[in-house]
């Protein structure tokens, strides 16, 4: 056995020796020198990544977070048989059937009393008129008409101001400029101030944003219908791509023989999830409008289209997931004198599946934030009624949002970035379930 050799002190060595160490030296330099470059490139590239997504964020709130509030005129509104029911029918029907014009004479008579004008002075009547929404009117015809028991009693109520009364409010339509170069005239903002003065007017949370649908006037308008049209479009996928997603991905990773045929068609697979999405949109509007006949803008229909966009990414997660289970599971499920679908169903898939449901939520919130295919289908009607079946005409929050970037009144404006921050709580809370889901179903093998 012989001796291990030591290294020998740097005054004994040759001068090979000396010129090898010093090259080994210089290349460990190099590589250290390169590996913190790396390391430095790559924190640059996430901060500049986290730069530009803390802009784009901030722009989007900056834009939108004053659409949760809403300027309010609060009066005292007498709500008068004479002029609601002459005929003495109270009943909802005939409210709502009745000469929408009264509904207008009560907020007139409200608004005398809290600005305190002369009755007949029809040109202050109509600047303070101008205050108010035009939707003001069938707003309270709607509240008779849901509590009939309001006639023949006096009440408060808090009506919507016009959307550049708001804006003005708000700040966004200054008040130093010249009065010919803004939309709000002096005599406007000498009722505001006075409105100020008095209490009635002030600014209050939005509900509107999230009850109302589609508007013409942006303080009336709502994504309360696209919420509802996009969580049934978001059932209808979930109902048919999680199954068939699951069931397809099962089959060809477990049971499916190896062949040019199964070779085919994952390749296909493969191409079909980087389709555009317009094109899904317009399979659909051939089959499921033009030859299946199915109702045009319904949440049904588009669910149907956003699962066909949604299956491919589904299943290559699935197929991913079932992949990165050892195969010793299978080959222990089989020793013990499992089936094939036992062991699969059995020990397989229960191991795969925080990757399933991690699949399935992306494919979900990115079926959510889809706008092309849903153009298509004609998911951009002009929708005020909440739908109450996925039959029903419904449009959903990506629509809204193109269909509100396209006005040009700075209120618009303002409640597309709000919509926007509400589509993005929608995917973030969704990614959050996924999160959830994932550490419950998560096991250690």
């Amino acid at each position: 056995m012989t001796d291990r050799a030591l290294p020998l002190p740097p005054s004994q060595l040759s001068g090979p020796d000396v010129r090898k160490i010093s090259r080994i030296d210089i290349g460990l330099k190099r590589r250290y020198a390169a590996e913190r470059r790396f390391r430095t490139f790559g924190l640059m590239a996430v901060a500049l990544a986290l730069t530009f997504l803390a802009l784009l964020f901030g722009s989007i709130v900056l834009r939108g977070y004053t659409a949760f509030q809403q300027t309010r005129i609060t009066m005292i509104v007498d709500f008068d048989p004479a002029i609601i029911a002459p005929d003495g029918d109270r009943s909802p029907a005939a409210i709502m059937s009745g000469n929408a014009f009264r509904f207008d004479d009560l907020i007139a008579a409200a608004l005398v009393r809290t600005l305190e004008i002369d009755p007949n002075d029809e040109d202050a009547l109509y600047d303070g008129l101008d205050l108010l929404s035009k939707g003001s009117g069938p707003m309270l015809r709607s509240m008779i008409a849901a509590d009939p028991t309001l006639i023949g009693t006096k009440k408060a109520v808090a009506f919507y101001a016009t959307g550049d009364v708001d804006s003005f409010v708000k700040g966004t339509i200054p008040a130093d400029v010249p009065e010919s170069q803004r939309l709000i005239k002096d005599k406007h903002i000498v009722l505001i101030d006075r409105l100020k003065a008095d209490g009635a007017l002030r600014l209050a949370f939005n509900t509107a944003l999230f009850t109302n649908g589609a508007s013409t006037r942006p303080e009336m308008a709502g994504v309360g219908v696209a919420l509802v049209g996009s969580l049934y479009m978001m059932l209808v996928v979930l109902v048919l791509s999680l199954p068939l997603g699951v069931a397809g991905s099962i089959y060809l990773e477990e049971f499916a023989p190896k062949n040019r045929w199964t070779d085919l068609i994952e390749v296909n697979i493969n191409n079909l999830a980087a389709v555009p999405s317009i094109v899904y949109g317009l399979l659909g509007l051939a089959v499921f409008i033009n030859f299946a006949h199915l109702p045009r803008s319904a949440s049904l229909v588009g669910g149907l289209v956003l699962t066909l966009t949604t299956l491919p990414t589904i299943i290559i997660a699935t197929r991913a997931a079932l992949k990165a289970v050892p195969p010793s599971i299978r080959e222990a499920g089989l020793g013990i004198g499992a089936s094939k679908m036992q062991t699969v169903f059995h020990h397989v898939l229960p191991l795969a599946m925080p990757g399933v449901l991690t699949g399935t939520i992306i494919g979900l919130a990115h079926a959510l934030g889809e706008t092309a295919p849903l153009l298509m289908i004609g998911m951009k009607a002009f929708i005020v009624d909440y739908p109450s079946t996925p039959l029903d005409p419904a449009t959903a929050l990506p629509t809204q949002i193109y269909m509100w970037a396209t006005e040009p009144e700075r209120a618009f404006t303002e409640r597309t970035s709000a919509a926007i921050i509400v589509l993005l709580a929608f995917l973030l809370a969704m990614n959050s379930i996924a999160i959830l889901l994932r550490r419950a179903f998560e096991r250690r093998w």
